[in-house]
């Protein structure tokens, strides 16, 4: 895989925004696992520096996670037979970083509250993505399952105590 080519993609897309961005950097790097990384087992993660930051990530991530949409939608259309854009991470200035281990922080938490009270414990409603991360971190913790449940945007994620 050539990353200048997907660094190169990656600066046009932004800078056809209407966006003013002074300073754009872009880092890929690939991670071999979830354990203490950011950057979930086999994704390549693309890390954009600006000094707009506020405009590239928008109210709760959402203008984010439509570049990210967009990026990996060029990207599948150049690089049909690379599986590893699927997984393509868009970052800017670390906020997906900061919020997977946030998500990383409150999975840990209700997992314990769940041992402690020996029940099922719900989080709010999140986004699939959201919902993955904490799936993918609890997975290998022993006494817990996970499972998501409700429709929509109501689908949660549910942390049960599960005695082995």
């Amino acid at each position: 895989m050539n990353y200048e080519e997907i660094k190169n993609k990656i600066k046009e897309i932004i800078e056809k925004t209407t966006f003013k961005v002074e300073e754009i950097s872009v880092i890929c790097e690939e991670s071999p696992s979830t354990g203490a990384s950011h950057n979930p087992a086999g994704r390549l993660w693309c890390l954009v520096r600006s000094n707009e930051s506020r405009f590239l990530i928008g109210r709760n991530g959402e203008t984010l996670a439509a570049l990210n949409h967009l990026i990996r939608r060029a990207l599948e259309r150049d690089y049909p037979e690379n599986e590893q854009i699927l997984g393509l991470i868009l970052d800017v200035n670390d906020y997906q970083k900061k919020k997977i281990e946030n998500l990383k922080a409150l999975a840990h938490m209700l997992s314990e509250r769940a041992i402690f009270f020996k029940s099922s414990i719900e989080a709010d409603p999140m986004s699939s993505y959201d919902r993955r991360i904490i799936h993918e971190f609890l997975s290998e913790k022993p006494n817990i399952k996970t499972e998501s449940t409700g429709e929509g945007r109501d689908r949660r994620v549910v942390i049960k105590y599960a005695d082995e």
